[in-house]
């Protein structure tokens, strides 16, 4: 039932209170895109574009291995806005333009119809590598759907109890006693569709869900979209009720009149989380072997609703994935390119790190993940199971220990707990990547999904993850 007023009248004092508390952590962890790129040595950056400053064909990675400037790569569009006035103190609300306010946004092709002629001629190599990666992402996903809420040791009983420890395989109720799923019960909106007993395609989830948002934004705006474009989007086709934490509390800014970047931080405590992280994966896509591009585009687009490491974290995700994309890379490579799109001196760069170092000591067997994890858990274990420090630090040990194996992949993020669908679908996503074609998946996690998710993003329900690649290479073609 909901809160009675005067709580929500205290919560709201709180909030502002809280908002205007110096951060400690300022320095080492800023805001704006020319502060962040500062901090990742990328240099100074001319102002471009409508939304803020990017220099043309900056890569991420910095100097070539011999010592000397990498070659420029395709230019970079503009980042969003610089949140950094509005860390300490929130704006007051203004009136919001209208959803279509300024350039009419394009409307894009829909699945199943025939290829744009002005997106240019996809690319058949990434179009194949994409289908992995949707593929991967909906595996991963769905993998963690059934255990997640679940305390780390729910989550270790209830495989072991199935036979499945170290997890290698989907989650099942056959053989689990009664009294333990009724000490760790299954998600109750997700089990009905997740347990390998009954999997029948790709349920709706906001891992999918905003990934097809985000191709909805590119085909309608094209890559030099704004923030102001994302807000738009969100207002016409995003339903309230399927937004979550920071999603819904940008979203409610919005009705309330507010404008980027006050959408992110007016009584916004979820703004760190792991929100922008899981909206990621198509700015990566949509930008093969450009670090730099995919990070300013998912800068622009978790501007709306993060700050900080849950802006870092989907900078890191972008990068990465621009690096796997591009082709010619490992794993490792492509955590490397991720971490370098992050400020060295943040808390999630040095979880990350921790995780990475941690999963690389423990490599070998499987079973040597689970005291990767319990080291995770130790210390990272006081934030919150949806931030985004502990969750990316997850993400970048579980597929550093996989060492590009698909299985222990999803399976090591799945395993180790905290936001485990989104965690096992960030994983899945970048491992189906490398892979580089749905052949190259094991056909127990393809096989379920029966080439279709549900959604309610319009114009998606039922797709096929091979049309979904097909349009998703589209916009990687386009200038």
């Amino acid at each position: 039932m909901p809160a009675p007023p005067e709580l929500r009248a205290l919560a709201s004092r709180l909030l502002d209170e809280l908002a205007a508390l110096p951060a400690p952590s300022r320095a080492d962890e800023p805001q704006s895109w020319e502060a962040i790129s500062a901090a990742c040595r990328l240099g100074p950056h001319a102002a471009a574009g409508p939304a803020g400053a990017v220099p043309p064909g900056r890569d991420l990675r910095g100097a070539a291995p011999d010592g000397g400037e990498r070659a420029p790569r395709h230019g970079s569009p503009a980042p969003g806005p610089a949140p950094d006035a509005a860390r300490d103190a929130t704006p007051a609300p203004r009136p919001r333009p209208e959803p279509h306010h300024g350039r009419a946004p394009e409307r894009g092709p829909r699945p199943g119809l025939p290829p744009d002629p002005a997106r240019g001629a996809p690319d058949p190599v990434l179009r194949t590598r994409l289908e992995a990666a949707w593929l991967g992402r909906a595996a991963g996903c769905l993998l963690g759907k059934p255990v997640e809420k679940l305390p780390l040791a729910g989550i270790r009983a209830l495989a072991r109890a199935a036979g499945n420890w170290p997890l290698d395989d989907w989650f099942t109720a056959r053989g689990v006693p009664a009294e333990l799923l009724a000490a760790h019960p299954w998600n109750r909106r997700s089990a009905p569709t997740s347990l390998a007993e009954n999997i029948d395609g790709m349920p709706e989830d906001d891992d999918l869900n905003y990934p097809l948002l985000n191709l909805l934004l590119l085909q309608r705006c094209g890559k030099r979209f704004t923030t102001a474009d994302v807000a738009r989007l969100w207002l016409d086709e995003l339903p309230a009720g399927r937004t979550f934490t920071a999603e819904r509390a940008a979203y409610r800014n919005l009705l309330l009149g507010l404008e980027p970047p006050a959408t992110a931080t007016h009584h916004n405590p979820f703004r760190e989380w792991i929100g922008a992280l899981i909206r990621a994966d198509v700015h990566g896509w949509t930008n093969p072997g450009d670090p730099a591009a995919a990070a300013a585009q998912a800068y622009r687009d978790a501007a709306l609703t993060h700050t900080g490491n849950g802006v870092y974290a989907a900078l890191l995700v972008a990068a990465a994935t621009a690096e796997a994309a591009g082709g010619g890379t490992d794993v490792h490579r492509a955590l490397r390119a991720g971490l370098a799109a992050v400020p060295p001196r943040s808390r999630l760069a040095e979880a990350v790190r921790f995780g990475i170092a941690a999963a690389a000591a423990a490599a070998g067997a499987a079973a040597g993940f689970d005291r990767v994890v319990d080291a995770l858990h130790a210390r990272y274990g006081h934030y919150h199971w949806v931030h985004a420090v502990p969750n990316t630090a997850l993400i970048a040990a579980a597929l550093t220990h996989a060492d590009g194996d698909f299985t222990r992949s999803v399976c090591g993020a799945v395993s180790g707990g905290w936001d485990t669908d989104s965690n096992g679908a960030t994983a899945g996503a970048l491992a189906g990547l490398l892979a580089g074609s749905p052949d190259a998946l094991p056909e127990r996690w393809t096989a379920p999904l029966r080439n279709r998710l549900t959604t309610s993003v319009p114009g998606f329900d039922g797709a096929g993850f091979d049309t979904l690649a097909h349009l998703t290479a589209q916009e990687a073609a386009r200038s």
